[in-house]
């Protein structure tokens, strides 16, 4: 069986580090790439949308960074158990008509034994933006080390 690592019960540092690959793929904004952590019939609840299995989470991913466009993430963790985690993050994205956003959101996950997500629950709200409010501004992809993080930021 593959396995996902590192793997539940967690710890605080195994939960930060599950926290921080999450940031780093969605980051890539590569549905191929983020789909791999689910289970194969994983549940999400996002926003209005209810998306199980990786096939219909690589299509929602998909029409997610269509709109979002020139998407940057942070992700923090807020609390953790043998195999949930909590986590809160802010995102920054802009629309086809230039409009900045930046969504806030929590996020609940739970893991099988193997390490891959079986249940994702998300609750996101968006806050329009002006360009000089932006606070993320690292080259798209991976969030450098030195960024601050959300509570560095007073977000």
């Amino acid at each position: 069986m593959d396995t996902k690592p590192p793997l539940p019960p967690f710890t605080a540092e195994t939960a930060a580090q599950k926290v921080r690959m999450a940031e780093d793929a969605w980051n890539s904004r590569d549905p191929d790439r983020v789909v791999q952590v689910y289970t194969e019939d994983s549940q999400w609840r996002n926003r209005a949308e209810f998306p199980v299995g990786r096939g219909q989470i690589h299509d929602f991913l998909q029409r997610k960074w269509a709109k979002e466009l020139d998407y940057r993430l942070i992700k923090e963790l807020w609390a953790y158990t043998d195999n949930r985690i909590a986590v809160r993050f802010a995102y920054e994205w802009h629309d086809a008509a230039g409009n900045w956003f930046r969504s806030y959101g929590n996020e609940n996950w739970e893991f099988n034994e193997a390490g891959f997500m079986q249940r994702r629950f998300a609750s996101i709200n968006d806050l329009a933006i002006k360009d000089d409010e932006r606070l993320f501004h690292w080259p798209l992809g991976r969030r450098p080390d030195e960024h601050k993080s959300l509570s560095e930021l007073g977000l």
